[in-house]
């Protein structure tokens, strides 16, 4: 992994080349948290997590990245509860790939230092009220109320350590957690040219579930029906053993841009199932 100083807090530097972060405060978390008794009193202006977009070691490097179309982040998320829930991120789904409109943009993450939760939901999309025995159609297809033709088929809570590596596969969203009492500091690749949408996970208040302080997973019941979480490890034969960053030539990252010539890796990716332990779940 490349190697990240601090500066005047909260920049940093890599390889004498300095980034600010984007700052995600409480104000723009408050929507999606389960405690809304503590978001009500709590510092508005709290500083939750710090992204830094668009890193690269060298001009050089920037420039490949570019040519690929892909792009390194880094995320620090410090250790914190917003009430009785661990500190997360707001959540996100992907925009369709254009050659590929069945599909969204996939993503890969790093865990350079502390521990990470990464809770997927796989979003099937229906025209109407019709649930599951109605027409499936694209996002931008659909002109009913989002509760009309949203829903959740599949929820994955995948833990990672250190030096392991995540995939977040074609067509689901995730939010990224915090659960332990150390710094999280994640890197992640994904296709440059794209912005996230929040809109769908700030409309439902969440995401599926809300992970607690106390290990309970709670449903989000603006969701309605929704399938049980499974748990499983990060997989260790997708992606090689080696810091993240220097997959920036390697031609395996082109399933972030054309993800339709990569199915193998994204039936792999979510099939490495282990529960973890001293899970509790609470309806």
């Amino acid at each position: 992994m490349i190697h990240i100083e601090w500066a005047d807090e909260p920049h940093i530097i890599v390889k004498n080349r300095r980034f600010k972060p984007h700052v995600r405060r409480l104000k723009d978390m408050k929507a999606v948290l389960y405690d809304q008794e503590f978001a009500e009193h709590a510092d508005p202006e709290m500083p939750l997590y710090f992204m830094y977009r668009d890193i690269s070691a060298s001009d050089a490097d920037a420039h490949k990245m570019m040519k690929r179309g892909i792009r390194y982040d880094i995320t620090i998320i410090p250790p914190n509860t917003l009430g009785i829930e661990f500190v997360k991120t707001i959540g996100h789904y992907h925009p369709a790939v254009p050659s590929a409109p069945h599909l969204t943009y996939p993503e890969i993450y790093e865990v350079q230092s502390g521990k990470a939760h990464f809770l997927l939901q796989k979003r099937e999309v229906f025209h109407g009220v019709g649930g599951r025995e109605a027409v499936k159609v694209k996002k931008e297809e659909c002109r009913e109320e989002k509760e009309n033709w949203q829903l959740i088929t599949d929820v994955v809570l995948i833990s990672a350590e250190e030096g392991e590596k995540v995939v977040i596969p074609p067509n689901y969203g995730h939010v990224t957690i915090n659960p332990a009492d150390e710094t999280l500091c994640m890197a992640n690749f994904v296709a440059r040219h794209f912005s996230s949408i929040y809109e769908d996970y700030l409309n439902k208040r969440g995401a599926a579930y809300f992970e607690l302080a106390d290990g309970k997973f709670v449903k989000n019941e603006r969701y309605g029906e929704l399938p049980e979480i499974r748990f499983l490890n990060a997989p260790d034969d997708i992606i090689p053993e080696m810091p993240m960053y220097m997959l920036k030539d390697d031609d395996m990252l082109d399933f972030l841009v054309h993800p339709e010539r990569f199915s193998d890796i994204f039936e792999r990716c979510l099939s490495n199932t282990k529960r973890l332990s001293n899970t509790k779940r609470k309806s």
